[in-house]
């Protein structure tokens, strides 16, 4: 069973803009896929399809083989696990035990049952010693890990993160990308980091102008430097593609 699977997908604002021109799309289970684009390409349109904060005005969603219908938000959205840009956004409680503890506490979650939920979530982003302190007190590269875990308590299908490396300093980039490596979970990263997208994901999708206009390995993509301008991508100056590591 695919954790993902679009098909056809079709979107207009209520003010007339259309922001997806049909969109098809499948990721399998365990695969780590890059959503790349310009601003305005229709990639926050698509995310929030995948778990009914819109709802197609035409094609399908599955998630793991469940639609995204009104009738199944509540399991599509245990499903699909977002963690927004800025992390303050999704943090709010207390503590982070609070923070990580309200998702699956709402599913009725209780007791021990719950604590392991916490602290097993906790565990897999490396902040478990930071259980009982105030996120605020935390530096944002610790928010957005606990972050993360806030989504992984609930035992998701696919994580979908929005610009994960936004802000981040290079240690704190770093400890993300070893936390995304080590999860044993599907992941959908949209973001315009291009390096970002090579170092973590094997695919990557281009959406551009409501469509996929691309879908291969991610460096193939990044090496083809007529697909990146014609899509407004660009990488940093001076950075080139690594060749690929020879087979031990």
């Amino acid at each position: 069973m695919n954790s993902l699977e679009v098909s056809r997908l079709a979107y207009a604002y209520p003010d007339g803009t259309q922001a997806l021109f049909g969109v098809d799309l499948t990721i399998g289970r365990g695969e780590r896929v890059a959503l790349l684009g310009p601003n305005g390409a229709g990639k926050t349109t698509l995310v929030m399809h995948l778990n009914g904060i819109l709802t197609a005005g035409h094609g399908t969603v599955t998630v793991a083989g469940t639609p995204v219908r009104k009738d199944t938000l509540k399991e599509v959205r245990r499903r699909v696990g977002l963690v927004f840009q800025d992390p303050d956004d999704q943090l709010f409680m207390p503590t982070v035990r609070d923070d990580v503890a309200f998702g699956p506490a709402n599913m009725g979650l209780t007791g021990e049952e719950l604590e392991r939920a916490v602290k097993g979530a906790l565990e897999r982003v490396g902040m478990l010693e930071a259980i009982d302190r105030p996120p605020h007190h935390l530096s944002f590269g610790q928010r957005r890990r606990v972050a993360v875990a806030t989504v992984l308590a609930m035992e998701p299908e696919i994580l979908v993160l929005d610009e994960p490396s936004s802000n981040l300093d290079p240690a704190a980039r770093r400890e993300l990308a070893e936390v995304l490596r080590s999860l044993d979970v599907t992941v959908l990263m949209v973001t315009h980091d291009l390096p970002y997208a090579l170092e973590l994901c094997e695919r990557s999708l281009i959406l551009s102008d409501g469509v996929i206009a691309a879908d291969g390995p991610t460096r193939e993509l990044l090496a083809d430097t007529g697909l990146l301008a014609a899509h407004r991508l660009e990488l940093p100056y001076g950075f080139a593609i690594p060749a690929p590591a020879e087979p031990a």
